[in-house]
Parts: structure tokens; sequence; C-alpha cells
């Protein structure tokens, strides 16, 4: 690293918020899946749009790469620095600006994460529906245009941000869109924004969409004699219209690793669970048709949970399931899928990537929020077995190649990364070359997260 950028970072930020020690680069190098990861040669801990802006600036001017870097949950090698460079770390970033609850809305820094902003708004009434699991950072979830498993009823982030502050490649700031609900004014560039993982520039601010909390809220956890017949329900759920809020697929695998790790008794099948939201008798008008739809695919007893405090522990679970999984082979690592296909397709897709899977002795689960037609395949591996690795990518890659055929998408929700970039020509073909003028337009020495989505 240049010395004097560094002097010049320092004096921007301050020297207690910079740093070029061994263990905080290679925190800043890496997610939580098993790419090896690179660390960067500096990270950056801005506190401010403005700080964010005058490092960009300076790092622009001497064709430094940046790697903007939330809370490190990616899973698909966002945050490797394959050319060197500043890793900005937003977590200092962490202030709720304001709530607008006249106007179902909340202005935050990128660095607040998930769980800070859900406790936050306890009290208001409102809540963010978006919910990866991880405790993620907004400003990364946004940038990933992640989901989770309110997305059946309440959207990805792509629904729910409003408007973004973005710091562009040479420093300068743009604000994508006013408070509004709606506007016809000009290109959309919240959305251009959305899920252009760091590689366009670095979000520094977010208005979200808020929603009201429920009146009454009801989930259950329904097993099945087979994969299919779970399947068979949710498909008959979404096309029958029923505005159920999650559903979620464990196979029997991963419902077995979640009972171990989260010490519950649910029994070792395929199951699914559920979440309804609405009035006192709207969620009992759900759960009933959805009883009724599983009870004629092979369904066991639903188990209710109405209290907040059992709907936690069961979500608790849920989220922990990928910890769970890799929990059954210790010092391991998953390699993990998250296609998605329309959902008249999801049954077939599921299918395919269950036969796929059988073909290998490796230690395989899914799981998904299957509600959309997303669903997730979690291969477990050794990261320092490199015949392991090359195993589990050529499953992972059959089940992507058969998703697109169903045409379906190579990622519901983790986003390209590194990992994702050679399936990107196989769906979107021509797109693509559009994708290298937008990122070329706007960073045109590639310094924005370089060697992510596309290369240029």
């Amino acid at each position: 690293m240049d010395s004097q950028l560094k002097a010049i970072i320092e004096q921007i930020v301050g020297v207690e918020h910079v740093s070029d020690s061994e263990a905080m680069r290679e925190l800043h190098g890496h997610g939580e899946s098993y790419h090896k990861g690179i660390p960067p040669e500096l990270v950056v801990f801005a506190g401010s749009t403005e700080e964010v802006s005058a490092v960009v600036k300076v790092c622009s001017e001497r064709n430094t790469p940046i790697i903007p870097y939330g809370t490190g949950t990616s899973l698909e090698d966002h945050v490797s620095a394959y050319r060197g460079g500043v890793s900005i770390d937003v977590s200092r970033m962490d202030k709720v600006i304001k709530v607008n609850t006249e106007d179902l809305d909340v202005v935050v820094q990128p660095g607040v994460t998930r769980k800070q902003l859900d406790s936050y708004l306890r009290d208001t009434g409102l809540f963010f529906p978006v919910d990866p699991g991880a405790d993620a950072s907004l400003g990364g979830m946004a940038a990933t245009r992640a989901s989770g498993t309110n997305a059946v009823r309440y959207g990805t982030m792509r629904e729910n941000v409003i408007s973004m502050t973005v710091v562009l490649a040479d420093g300068t700031v743009i604000k994508t869109a006013s408070r509004s609900r709606k506007s016809a004014a000009g290109y959309d560039l919240t959305r251009l924004m959305v899920g252009s993982e760091g590689t366009l520039g670095v979000i520094t601010e977010l208005t979200l969409r808020l929603y009201g909390v429920p009146e009454a809220i009801s989930a259950a956890v329904c097993p099945f004699d087979t994969i299919e017949g779970a399947v068979d329900t949710v498909i008959s759920t979404i096309q029958c219209g029923i505005p159920v809020a999650r559903i979620e697929l464990l196979d029997a695998a991963t419902i077995d690793a979640v009972n171990k790790y989260s010490k519950l008794d649910n029994k070792v099948t395929p199951t699914l669970f559920f979440e309804f939201h609405g009035s006192e008798n709207g969620v009992e008008e759900q759960t009933q048709l959805v009883k009724e739809l599983a009870t004629d695919n092979g369904a066991g007893e639903f188990q209710w949970a109405t209290l907040q405090e059992d709907r936690d522990k069961l979500w608790h679970a849920r989220h922990n399931a990928y910890y769970a999984s890799m929990a059954m082979k210790p010092g391991t690592k998953g390699i993990t899928g998250d296609t998605c296909v329309p959902i008249s397709r999801l049954a077939e897709a599921i299918d395919e990537a269950n036969k796929i899977l059988a073909t290998s002795d490796l230690l395989t689960f899914i799981v998904g929020h299957v509600g959309d037609g997303n669903f997730h395949t979690v291969i477990l591996v050794d990261p320092d077995n490199e015949a392991e690795i090359e195993e589990a990518k050529i499953l992972n890659n059959k089940i992507v190649e058969r998703a697109l055929e169903l045409e379906g998408t190579c990622t519901g929700e983790h986003g390209v990364g590194r990992g994702k970039m050679d399936f990107l020509i196989q769906e979107h073909g021509a797109g693509v070359e559009v994708m290298k003028a937008i990122k070329k337009a706007l960073d045109p020495n590639d310094i924005m997260n370089p060697g992510k989505i596309v290369t240029v």
C-alpha cells in the first residue's frame, strides 16, 4: 500500500479508524462461504458520506481498488480484494436517522443491521420485513438484493428500498430518488444500485419501506411423508392466492441437523414452516385453507406457535439451519446454491436437485424460501480438500443449469459476486454486455469492487 495514500486517508477519517494489521485485513477479505478470500491492503472505517466520498476520491486519483464492506455475511466471495486496495467498512455508520411513522418509512445509515433496526422499531408498531437470516447490514442487503423468509408476501430489498445515497467511483455523491412512494422521473437509479454489489458505488444512506405490525400472527410446523407432498402444498397455497407471510421448506436431513443444533424434537421428515399475518379472522381463515391443502398432500399434524417467544424460537431455529448443517460435520464449509424458479416449476426443480445430490457421498441439505420458488442446496466440504470442493462445484453447477433450463435464475438472493459470474451469460445473454457498458460508464477505471459480477 502506498504510504502516502494511507497518510491521506488517516487525515480524512482519523488514524484510529485505519488499519493495515494482518488480522484486520484477513477479516475483511472473506465472507462466510468456502471461498478462500483475498485480504485488502488497507481497512478504513468510514463514519459519514463525506468521509466515504473523500476516501473514494483519493483512491480514484491513484487508481486504487475499493471494496465496500458491511458485516461480512455474504456467500459468493463478494469482498475478496482481487486487485488489493482499500476495504471501506461502514460499521461505524450505524445510526437510524429518522422514522417517518405517518409515511411508513425509515432513513438509516448502511451499517445499521437488520436486528438493530428491528429493536429500534419495537415500540413504533412498525417493522421492516426483509429477513435473510443473517444479521446483515442494511447497506449490504441492498447491495446484494437480499430477500429471505418474508419475501413471498412483502418482497425483497428490490421492492423495499425507496431511495439511497451513493458515492460513485470518482467520489461524486448522488441521491437515487426522493422519498415519495413512486416516481416517473428519469431512469430508476435506485433499482440500478440495488443488487450492484459494490461494483457501481458505495451505499451511504437508505430510505426503506416499513409495514404495520399485523393484528394477529400465527406460525406452524407441519411434517410431510414426502418432499413432493410438501412442495405440492406450497404450489397450491400460492396458486390459490392465500396471502401467507412465510413458507419455508426443510428436508429430512436439515430437520435432523436443526433438531440437534437447536435442541428441538421435530419429526425427522420433510417439513414446512408457515407464518400467517393479518386480522384474527383473516389468520384463522388462512390457516384452515392451508391445512386442507396440506392434508390432501399427506401432511401430518400442525404444531402451532402464537406467542412471540415461541415464534421467535421457531424462526431462530430455521435461520440457524446453515450453521446446524455445518455442525453435522465440524470443520466443514457449505457450498450453497440459491436457485429460484417460477412457482409452477418448483417441484420439478427440487426433484432434479435431489437426484443430482443423490449421486454424491458428500453430506447435503435442501432448505428454502419456497413460497417464491427459491430454494437452497448446501453441500458440505472440507475447505482444504480440493477434490471435495471440485465435486461439490460440479453438483452445484448441474443444479443451477437445470434451474436455468426451467426459466429460473442462478441466484435468488445471494448475488453473483465472484462465485456465479460464469452463469450470467447463460442467464442473460447479450444483457451481460449492457451490464458491462453500465459498469464502464460509471466506473471507467474499474476500481469499485473489481472482479465481481462482470469483467470489463
